[in-house]
């Protein structure tokens, strides 16, 4: 019997592409043990190395240290703002196209691929995947720690030294996009005050145990061992507190220590969420509530909406030069020369008083009025005229 041929991937414009290089990536189990600053300086020593430099390490810590609920918070309120701003696209003579803008809108990966360029100044970079199937277009960011973006290599298995060299494959600027920090990360300044505050909470709950159901200790006669017996189980049934049985004949005391109440570990971890919030936002905004004021609060705000409109120049850079021209190449939108851009978002409040200060001297189009504050208005009747003259035209209409 005759054997069929294989079919043949379909990888031409407008067809169904598979991806190729996230699913040759060899998973493998990530240690759960507790980080230190040791293992961090290593990571950085392995990540940085002349020869063949490896992320595996210092993006496993990354991964770690975003669990942490302050810093995913941060991060979430800087990049939501710019991944839910209204976009258009544009043509050479600023005049907006509608067909255009919504074919990209249409692309439903857009704010994955939005917040992965997002994501490359924090983790230092990103590789994303476009491909496509019968669910439809996708986006599929390929796992850091197999990416060396030094020198352009892909480690499918994180452990050898076998790599491929993506930047010189032939879906490289077409289904395959890279967006370079050219740096460590932002991240990378953020995990010394996320470890030291882990460490700070974990002390600080040790305290509590301690101050809270402080340790019992029973004198018996251990050599006897019914008496051991009667003294163990009676430790057991007075409850799940830290308890030991001493012998007769020994003595036990408790160290002295420091009295506190728990400010040393509060004043650190006050320090890493201050530091933190200070690298994501630029500001402490909405966690000092004892010296809190409004004044305060609005300028941080001010603050992180400045970064914020960084992050859309970023964004609108990354768009024009390697996002849009990649999907015009592998057929997700036509072939254009419009620019991406997101739309101007005014102080809608200030604008409707600079309005509402020109109406008696201007004319104002009633078509503007409803665009920019929907409000849907008629031009109102001359005092003494019927309103139906007046919205035929007048007398002599």
């Amino acid at each position: 019997m005759e054997k069929k041929a294989a079919p043949k991937k379909k990888t031409t414009t407008g067809k169904l592409h598979a991806p190729t290089i996230a699913p040759k990536i060899i998973r493998k189990s990530i240690s759960q043990t507790r980080r230190d600053i040791a293992d961090w300086r290593y990571a950085i020593r392995i990540a940085t190395m002349v020869s063949e430099p490896k992320q595996v390490l210092l993006q496993e810590i990354y991964g770690d240290i975003t669990n942490d609920a302050l810093l995913s918070s941060q991060i979430n309120n800087r990049q939501e703002q710019t991944i839910s701003s209204p976009f258009e696209l544009v043509d050479d003579g600023g005049k907006v196209n509608d067909n255009m803008t919504a074919l990209l809108n249409a692309i439903s990966p857009l704010p994955d691929i939005i917040k992965m360029t997002m994501e490359s100044e924090l983790y230092g970079f990103s590789v994303v995947e476009l491909s496509e199937n019968d669910a439809g277009k996708q986006a599929t960011l390929i796992q850091r720690g197999n990416i060396d973006p030094v020198f352009g290599r892909f480690y499918p298995d994180t452990s050898l030294n076998t790599c491929i060299p993506y930047r010189q494959v032939s879906e490289y600027g077409r289904f395959l996009l890279e967006f370079n920090a050219g740096h460590l990360g932002i991240l990378n300044k953020a995990v010394p005050h996320i470890l030291f505050k882990k460490f700070a909470q974990s002390c600080w709950s040790e305290l509590c145990e301690i101050f809270g159901i402080p340790p019992r200790y029973m004198k018996t006669n251990t050599q006897d061992a019914g008496m051991l017996d009667r003294a163990e189980n009676m430790m057991r049934e007075m409850g799940a507190a830290a308890w030991f049985i001493i012998d007769t004949a020994e003595d036990f005391q408790f160290a002295q220590g420091v009295n506190t109440n728990g400010d040393v570990y509060d004043n650190l971890i006050r320090l890493c969420n201050n530091e933190t919030s200070l690298l994501i936002s630029g500001a402490i905004i909405g966690q000092d509530t004892k010296n809190g004021n409004f004044s305060k609060e609005q300028a941080a705000i001010n603050i992180l909406a400045w970064l914020i409109e960084s992050d859309k120049r970023m964004v609108e850079n990354y768009m024009n030069n390697i996002i849009i021209p990649a999907f015009c190449r592998i057929g997700w939108l036509p072939a254009t020369t419009c620019r991406f851009r997101f739309s101007a978002i005014g102080d809608t409040n200030k604008l409707w008083s600079i309005t509402k200060e020109i109406m008696p001297y201007k004319e104002v189009d009633n078509k503007w009025i409803a665009e920019k504050f929907g409000i849907p208005v008629t031009d109102k009747a001359p005092t003494g005229m019927p309103a139906g003259m007046a919205a035929a035209g007048g007398f002599f209409a």
